[in-house]
């Protein structure tokens, strides 16, 4: 412990910083600590970007996605606002770090 002391101290000094106490929250990562281990997830992440397009009441289902489609890239129409089609993308991306089960609907 009085490593880590010494180590917040010279970077306070050099950059301003205050210790907030153990991690609950960063990145989007909930962090939990139990006697059997550390436990990450994202829910509360999902249900921010669930809410934020419209789509928090929706149903779940077991396979969002029908892998029988070919998608083509001449076929239907054109977003009409691509930079929050973007966002949401990157999002999804981001979320997939602890999820790994959709990423390949995200890819």
């Amino acid at each position: 412990m009085d490593e880590v002391t010494s180590v917040k101290h010279v970077l306070d000094t050099k950059f301003k910083i205050k210790d907030l106490g153990s991690l609950k929250y960063f990145l989007g990562l909930e962090i939990a600590r139990s006697k059997y281990g550390i436990l990450m997830n994202q829910s509360k992440y999902a249900l921010e970007i669930l809410d934020d397009n419209g789509l928090l009441g929706s149903k779940p289902t077991p396979t969002p996605f029908n892998p029988s489609i070919i998608l083509q890239a001449i076929q239907g129409k054109l977003f009409s606002y691509a930079v929050g089609y973007r966002w949401l993308v990157g999002k999804l991306m981001y979320l997939t770090i602890t999820l790994p089960d959709i990423a390949y609907f995200v890819q």
